[in-house]
C-alpha cells in the first residue's frame, strides 16, 4: 500500500471510531436524562411490579349494552329510543335527503302520495325489511340493521308526516 492509501484509511478509522465514540455519548447522556439506566419500576431484584403493568395496560373505557345490570354499580341501564327525526337523521337522510336509489326525498309531496296512499303497515314492511321497486331500492332499516323496528316505525312516521 502506498502512503496515500495509508493516510486514507488512517483518516476513516479515526472517522469511524470518533461516530461510534459519539453515539456511545449520546446513549449515556440519554440514559442519565431520562432517570438511569434501570429506573423503570422494576425493584432491586428486577422484577417488575405486577402491579405497576396491570395499571398501565387496564383498559380505559368499557362497553355496555341497554339491560346490562353489571354496569353502573349495578344499576340496570334504560334503553333509550331515538326519535324519528334523530332515526332519519342518522340512518334515512343519506338516500331521503338526496334522493340516492330512487329514494324520494323528505318533503317531496308528489313523490310520497302514492306511497302514504298504500298504508303505514305497508311503508313500515318495506322499512324493516326492505322493497325493490320501479322507482329504486329501500334497504332494510336503511341498511342499519342495529336499529330496532320501533326506531325504524318511528322513523317512517316522521317521515310520512313531513311527505303530506
Amino acid at each position: 500500500m502506498g502512503q496515500q492509501d495509508s493516510h486514507v484509511m488512517k483518516t476513516l478509522t479515526q472517522f469511524i471510531l470518533g461516530l461510534v465514540a459519539f453515539a456511545i455519548l449520546i446513549f449515556v447522556v440519554a440514559q442519565f436524562m431520562t432517570g438511569g439506566f434501570y429506573n423503570n419500576d422494576q425493584s432491586a431484584t428486577g422484577e417488575a411490579d405486577d402491579s405497576a403493568i396491570a395499571e398501565r395496560i387496564a383498559p380505559v373505557a368499557e362497553v355496555t349494552e341497554a339491560g346490562d345490570t353489571a354496569a353502573a354499580g349495578g344499576d340496570e341501564v334504560a334503553a333509550t329510543e331515538q326519535s324519528g327525526k334523530d332515526v332519519y337523521a342518522s340512518a334515512c337522510f343519506a338516500c331521503h335527503g338526496t334522493g340516492a336509489a330512487g329514494a324520494p326525498k323528505l318533503g317531496d309531496k308528489a313523490a310520497w302520495s302514492d306511497r302514504i296512499a298504500k298504508g303505514m303497515d305497508v311503508l313500515v314492511g318495506h322499512a324493516i325489511n326492505g322493497f325493490t321497486g320501479d322507482k329504486g331500492v329501500m334497504p332494510a332499516k336503511g341498511g342499519n340493521p342495529a336499529l330496532s323496528d320501533d326506531a325504524v316505525k318511528s322513523a317512517v312516521e316522521y317521515i310520512v308526516e313531513e311527505g303530506k
